[in-house]
Parts: structure tokens; C-alpha cells; sequence
């Protein structure tokens, strides 16, 4: 009998395990057409994804080329005429070339058309917000700007917040107004925080270094 049982019971599986079989054949059948899409569908998206990948680097390569090729005329007036000729493939590539043309300009003594370039990029509300404010940098650093010192300050202060890239060039800026409005202790105060920041870096520590020590202050006694 236990025999007889034990043949029974296998039988039953077996049987179970060929109704399994039979079932999920008739849903490959059934369904299998969705499952070879999605994999179609994945295999699409990955070639598109490494193809656009492709393309944006060609499309880099191409303009990097070109920018060397406009920067390697002998004057400046060759120079921002290449550049004109440039087709940005994007917004920073054109806030680029405008922060390349402004500096191309300036070299030529046209102060004012590298102020309108500056202005271009510093007003575009399309571009990245960290290329503005290296415009706005550039621009606000300028003598022939046109700007009044109030004028400069407040742009500096807005650049010198916490987490702005520029935050330590802006403050050093700062600096110098206060020393030009005759402020010495506060220009003081801001070179040694400046100094005493974690982010500085070797060529702001040594022009920082060196305007304290024009101003009689030891550099090297922050903090004691």
C-alpha cells in the first residue's frame, strides 16, 4: 500500500508539474510578444542614450576646435570675428564664446561692446546661474563699467554669500573698496576671514597675505 501511494503521489506531480509546464507555454504564447517589446524597448534606449552620448561629445570636440582655431588668430579683431562665426551648442557654449568676445574686445580697447557682451550673458536667465555670476564678476571688476563704488558693493556682497563659487574673490574685492573708501579695519577683518577660510586657495592666500602685510598686520598671527 505504501508503495501504491508513493507511485500515486509522483504520478500527481508529475502530472501537476506538466498542467504547470502547459500553462505558462500558452501564456509565452499569449503574453510573450510584450516581453520581447520591453526587451526591444531597452535595448532602443540604451543605442539611443550611447548614440546621443556620441553625439554630444562630437558636438563638444567640434566647438572646442573651433574656439582654438578663432584664439589662434594673431589680432584681436581676427579673434572676435572668428568667434562671431561660432555656433554655440547650447546656452553655456554661448555664454562662453560671449565671456570670450568680451575679453577679445577689452584687449582692443572696445570697453563698451565687452561690457555688452558681459551683459548678455549676465542677464540671460537661461544660462546657468554660475556662468551669470562669473559674468557679473567680470563685469563688476571693470573700471570702465561704468559703475558707481554702492553700485559695486552690493553686486560683491551678492557674490560673496555662502555656497557662491566666487564668494572668496568677491570678499576679496570687497576688501579693496573698503581700503579705497579708506576703511582699513574692515578691510582688515575681511582679509582674515579670508585667510582663515578652509576653501582658499594658494594664489588668493598670497595676495591676501600680501595686503596684510601692507597694512602693517602679520599674517601668519590669525588666530593666536
Amino acid at each position: 500500500m505504501g508503495f501504491a501511494v508513493s507511485d500515486t503521489d509522483s504520478f500527481i506531480q508529475e502530472v501537476t508539474e506538466e498542467v504547470r509546464r502547459d500553462h505558462l507555454f500558452k501564456l509565452i504564447r499569449k503574453y510573450g510578444w510584450i516581453a520581447i517589446a520591453v526587451v526591444i524597448l531597452i535595448v532602443a534606449g540604451a543605442a539611443y542614450r550611447e548614440y546621443s552620448r556620441s553625439q554630444d561629445r562630437t558636438t563638444a570636440q567640434a566647438f572646442g576646435s573651433q574656439i582654438l582655431a578663432a584664439l589662434d588668430k594673431n589680432e584681436h579683431q581676427e579673434r572676435v570675428q572668428t568667434l562671431d562665426t561660432i555656433t554655440a551648442p547650447d546656452a553655456a557654449g554661448a555664454a562662453l564664446l560671449a565671456m570670450l568676445k568680451s575679453s577679445e574686445l577689452a584687449a582692443d580697447g572696445k570697453s563698451k561692446d565687452a561690457v555688452a557682451a558681459l551683459d548678455t550673458v549676465a542677464n540671460d536667465l537661461k544660462v546657468d546661474p554660475r556662468y551669470r555670476d562669473i559674468a557679473t564678476f567680470k563685469r563688476l571688476i571693470r573700471d570702465d563699467a561704468g559703475l558707481a563704488v554702492q553700485e559695486r558693493r552690493e553686486g560683491f556682497e551678492y557674490l560673496a554669500t555662502p555656497g557662491n563659487p566666487l564668494r572668496l574673490l568677491a570678499s576679496e574685492q570687497l576688501a579693496i573698496l573698503d581700503l579705497a573708501q579708506g576703511d582699513v579695519e574692515a578691510a582688515t577683518n575681511r582679509l582674515s576671514e579670508i585667510l582663515q577660510d578652509a576653501e582658499l586657495t594658494q594664489g588668493l592666500r598670497q595676495r591676501a597675505s600680501q595686503m596684510m602685510i601692507a597694512l602693517g598686520k602679520d599674517p601668519t598671527a590669525l588666530g593666536q
